[in-house]
Order: structure tokens, then sequence, then C-alpha cells
């Protein structure tokens, strides 16, 4: 892996930021660098005040596989304390993109597994590439995925998050925009043109408005930012819990290893 790139790549045009996860390598798996500096560029733009838009794809051909596999192994050994604290940041980050101040569209150019799905779901608008591919494969690790489920049942709605979250299913983008987890399904060669439509319907809009459009759907439809920390903290307890949990410990071990589980079938 070339750790001289840059986590992510950012740049701002015509008063809209274009963040991109760069891991391309291994699919812009998270770790906790990943996390930490889409944290920080979040927290940088959301102070903008001349920013209209935010637009959140992946380098390379996949939007994000999930958990990195040398990450995923560090957490392995690690106490729950420090699984807890770990989780804290991801809810962290979830957070901070479903509640940023302005427009936000996943601009999803390949395949999104677990965390990846999550930062789709934190999204305003979401529109996909019609070969992509999603999955909430977490159960197959002994894990559920607590951290993004809040933003992920918005999306999709509880009778399908039942089935996903435990099945582990992999689903395609017809599926997706079926069930509400993105709005759009287009070619490869019409995403941009297609994520630019919706740019420009964006920014035809008064500004202050179109913050206070997104504040009124968060107050009638979801949760207040501060309920949503709650959450995240109970949810963070979660999956520590089950990280360091025999099956939890079973089904990392499986994964690293290549291997299948005691308790699969």
């Amino acid at each position: 892996m070339n750790t001289s790139m840059p986590p992510v790549n950012l740049s701002v045009r015509h008063h809209v930021a274009h963040l991109e996860l760069n891991r391309p390598d291994v699919h812009n798996a998270f770790d906790d660098q990943l996390i930490a500096a889409l944290i920080a560029t979040l927290a940088e733009l959301a102070g903008n005040s001349d920013l209209r838009a935010l637009v959140i794809t992946g380098a390379g051909t996949s939007f994000s596989a999930g958990a990195d596999l040398n990450w995923m192994r560090r957490m392995a050994a690690a106490d729950e304390a420090s699984n807890r604290s770990d989780s804290l940041e991801l809810a962290r980050l979830m957070r901070s993109l479903a509640y940023f101040p302005k427009p936000t569209i996943a601009r999803i150019n390949g395949a999104a597994f677990g965390g990846g799905v999550g930062l789709i779901a934190c999204c305003d608008i979401a529109i996909a590439v019609e070969n992509a591919r999603f999955g909430l494969t977490e159960v197959r690790l002994g894990l559920v995925p607590a951290v993004i489920s809040p933003y992920v049942i918005d999306a999709i709605g509880p009778r399908w998050a039942k089935r996903w979250f435990q099945t582990a299913e992999q689903f395609s983008a017809a599926d997706a925009l079926r069930v509400g987890l993105v709005h759009e399904v287009t070619t490869a060669d019409a995403l941009d043109a297609s994520v630019d439509r919706v740019l420009k319907s964006l920014l035809g809009n008064g500004p202050l408005a179109v913050a206070e459009a997104k504040r009124l759907v968060e107050r009638v439809g979801t949760r207040s930012i501060e309920a949503q920390q709650q959450l995240d903290e109970a949810n963070a307890s979660l999956i520590a819990r089950l990280r360091v949990s025999a099956e939890g410990q079973e089904g990392l071990s499986a994964f690293l290893d290549k291997r299948k589980p005691g308790y699969a079938d």
C-alpha cells in the first residue's frame, strides 16, 4: 500500500466541495486514519460559509468496502474500552456527515459495504452506478452494524433492515433504489452528469431555505443531533461488547484467517 497517499482528496469548485475517499488499493476501506481525516475535513468544510453543497465519492472502482482488514485485526486484539473508543470515532464521522449543514450527495461509483453503506445513508441524496453492489455483512463476523444502524434504518426502513442485518445478503443497485437507500441509478458514463443535474437544482434554490429544509426534516422525521449522540454512545458500547465476545472473536478470527467460523452451518 502506498502510505504516502493522503487518505482523502478534497477540491472546492463553484461553491461545491468534492470529497474523495482515497484508498483505492483497499477499495477505500475504513481505518482510524481515514476516519480521522474525514472528521477533520467535514469540520473544516462545515465552517465554510461560501459552501453550498458537498459531494462524497470513492477513488478507483469502489465507493467503500467497509472496515480495513488491518484495522479489524488491531481491534480484534484490543480490549472492550479501546473498541468502544474506536466505535465512537466512527459514530462521530457518521454524525458529522448526517448533520452536515449543507446538502450532501453520495456519488456511488462502485461497491459499498458496511460503513460504506452507512456513509450513503448519511447523505441527503444518493446516486449510484447500475453495477454497484451493497451489503451489510457484519453478522458473518459475529457482529452487528450498530454504529450505522440509525441512518440505514432511516433510509430503508425497519423491515428491510431486519432482513439484511440478519442475512448479510448482498444486494444490487436496483434493490437499493427500490428500498430507498439510493435515489437514482445510472450508467457509469452518466454518473457525473446525474450528479451535476442535482447540483444545478440545489444551487438554484435559496441557500438559507435549503438549510432550513434540511433542518425541518431532522426535526419532524428523524432525531436531534443531541439524541443521535446518546444513541451513538449506546451503539458503540454494543459493538465493543460484541467484538470482545467469544462469538465476535471467532467470527473476526475466521474472517482474517479465511476460514469458516465455528458457528457457520
